[in-house]
C-alpha cells in the first residue's frame, strides 16, 4: 500500500517514493523564539508529527529536522521592521540569547505535552552562520546577489520560474505593489545579510565577507536544511503562510546554488481559526497550551481535536468543539483501557484499512472513524488492543500507557447514576441525559465504557 501526499509544488496528489530506500529525510520550519507558541502554531506541529508517524507506520527511517530560529526574523517580510527577538529584549530587559533560549525551552516542553516526538536534530540559526556565509559566498560568485545601503540581496529576476510554488504573478505584484522598495531592485528581492547598522544596537552580529550583520529569515532554513538532509531531500513542511514567501525564497535560493528545489514534496498545514480568523500572535488572537491547561484541559484532547480535521483544511476553534474532543478522548482511552491486560496480535485486515485512511494523504479523520468500528467489531479483546497499539503508533494519543484517575464520586451523583442504568436498560433515553445532565451541573461527566458507566470530573 503507497502512501500518498499532496505536494504544494506541483499542486498535484502524488505518491511518497523516498529518495533513498527505507529512509526518508523531513524539515519542518519550527518556531521564532520571541513568545510562545500558540496553539494555532501547535496544529502545525501536531500536523508534522502525523507526517512523521505516517513515514515510520509505513516502515520507513525518519531524519527528521527542525530548526530553530533565533536571529534575523524582522517584524516585516519586506525586510524591514525590527528583529523580533531584539525588539523583545529591549522591551523585557532580558537578552536577547536568554529570550531565544526561555522561549526554546517552553516550545520543547509544549510538544512534549502533545506528545509530539523529537525531531532527530534540533538546529539553531545561531549555531549555523559559517553554512550561512558559505552560502551566500556562492550565490554571489554565481551573479544571484547585489548590494544595497542595508544589506545584500537576492535578485529573483534571474530566475523565470521564481515563485512557482506560490504560482505568483510578478506583472500582478508589480502593477500592485503599496510599498516603497527602497533600493531593492524588485518588490520580489529579499535580503541574504543584513547590515548592522548603528555599531553596538544590537546584541547579536556576527562578521562576513560583507560587514558586520546577521542573516536573513530564508537564508538560515536553506543552510541549515541543506547541512543535515543534503541539497535534495524527501519532504520540507510547514504551514501555509509560509508558501508564498519563505518557502517560495528557500526553494529559489537552492535552486540558484544547486539547481533543486531543495525538497522533493512540499506539504503544507491549514490555519487553525477562531471564530472565522486566523490565529497569531501580531493580532493579539493569542491562546497557549498552558490557557488549556490552566481551564482542566488535557493537552491531548487538543490533538484529539486536531486529529478530527484533516491537516489541509482549516480548523474553526471553538470551547464546544474542544469540550467535545475532551469528551470522545475520555471514550476512547476507557474503552482501550477496558480491553483488559491480555496481549494479542494486531489483526492485519484491520490494520490494512487503517493504513488505507492515513496513506490517503494523512487522512486521520478517517483512520480515527477505523479506530473506532475496530473497537465495535467483534474481535477478540486482545486482538483489539494489540491493533490499537499499532494505530495508536500513529495517532499518537498514549491510548495503552493512560490510566483511570481514581475519582471519588459524590453520593448524588452515584445515585443519578444508578438511575440513568435503569432508564437506559428501559430506553427511556430522555430520562438518561436529564440524569445525566444532572451530574455535569455537579462537576461529573458520565462516560458508557463497555464495562459500565463512569463517572469523572469535568
Amino acid at each position: 500500500m503507497t502512501l500518498h501526499l499532496y505536494d504544494t509544488y506541483s499542486r498535484s496528489l502524488r505518491p511518497f517514493e523516498p529518495i533513498a530506500p527505507g529512509q526518508a529525510g523531513l524539515y519542518a520550519c519550527g518556531p521564532t523564539v520571541y513568545d510562545y507558541a500558540h496553539i494555532g502554531n501547535l496544529r502545525t506541529y501536531l500536523f508534522v508529527d502525523g507526517l512523521r508517524r505516517a513515514l515510520e507506520f509505513n516502515g520507513l527511517q525518519v531524519r527528521h529536522v527542525m530548526n530553530i530560529t533565533d536571529v534575523g526574523h524582522l517584524t516585516s517580510d519586506a525586510d524591514c521592521g525590527d528583529d523580533k527577538i531584539e525588539a523583545r529584549s529591549r522591551r523585557s530587559g532580558e537578552s536577547a540569547w536568554d529570550i531565544a533560549a526561555a522561549f526554546t525551552r517552553a516550545f520543547e516542553d509544549d510538544l512534549r505535552q502533545l506528545n509530539i516526538l523529537p525531531p532527530s536534530v534540533w538546529c539553531r540559526a545561531t549555531d549555523h552562520i559559517a553554512e550561512q556565509i558559505a552560502f551566500i559566498g556562492d550565490l554571489e560568485a554565481k551573479g544571484y546577489t547585489y548590494r544595497t545601503d542595508d544589506g545584500i540581496y537576492f535578485d529573483t529576476t534571474r530566475q523565470d520560474d521564481y515563485g512557482k510554488l506560490a504560482r505568483l504573478k510578478r506583472d500582478g505584484l508589480q502593477a500592485g505593489k503599496r510599498v516603497e522598495l527602497g533600493e531593492k531592485r524588485d518588490i520580489c528581492d529579499f535580503a541574504l545579510w543584513k547590515f548592522s547598522g548603528v555599531p553596538g544596537q544590537r546584541q547579536m552580529e556576527w562578521d562576513s565577507p560583507w560587514g558586520l550583520g546577521f542573516p536573513g529569515w530564508h537564508i538560515e532554513c536553506s543552510a541549515m536544511a541543506e547541512k543535515h538532509l543534503g541539497a535534495y531531500f524527501d519532504i520540507h513542511c510547514g504551514g501555509e503562510d509560509h508558501v508564498a514567501v519563505h518557502h517560495s525564497n528557500e526553494i529559489a535560493q537552492t535552486q540558484a546554488r544547486h539547481g533543486t528545489r531543495l525538497a522533493n514534496f512540499w506539504l503544507h498545514g491549514a490555519f487553525l481559526k477562531t471564530q472565522d480568523a486566523k490565529m497569531s500572535k501580531s493580532s493579539g488572537d493569542f491562546l497557549r497550551l498552558q490557557s488549556l491547561l490552566e481551564q482542566g484541559v488535557d493537552p491531548l484532547a487538543y490533538r484529539y481535536l486536531c486529529l478530527g480535521a484533516h491537516y489541509r483544511s482549516s480548523l474553526n476553534f471553538t470551547d464546544d468543539a474542544l469540550r467535545a474532543a475532551s469528551s470522545g478522548l475520555a471514550r476512547l482511552r476507557s474503552t482501550v483501557h477496558g480491553l483488559g491486560d491480555e496481549h494479542g496480535e494486531a489483526d492485519p485486515a484491520w490494520l490494512d484499512r487503517f493504513a488505507e485512511q492515513i496513506n490517503d494523504d494523512l487522512n486521520f479523520p478517517r483512520a480515527l472513524a477505523v479506530a473506532w468500528d475496530l473497537l465495535k467489531s467483534d474481535l477478540p479483546d486482545a486482538m483489539k488492543k494489540a491493533t490499537m497499539a499499532r494505530f495508536d503508533a500513529a495517532l499518537g494519543l498514549g491510548l495503552l500507557a493512560w490510566q483511570p484517575v481514581q475519582v471519588e464520586v459524590p453520593q448524588p451523583v452515584q445515585a443519578w447514576m444508578a438511575q440513568r442504568a435503569i432508564a437506559r436498560a428501559q430506553r427511556q433515553w430522555a430520562e438518561a441525559d436529564r440524569l445525566r445532565t444532572l451530574a455535569r451541573a455537579a462537576g461529573y461527566d458520565i462516560d458508557d465504557t463497555p464495562q459500565g458507566q463512569q463517572a469523572r470530573p469535568l
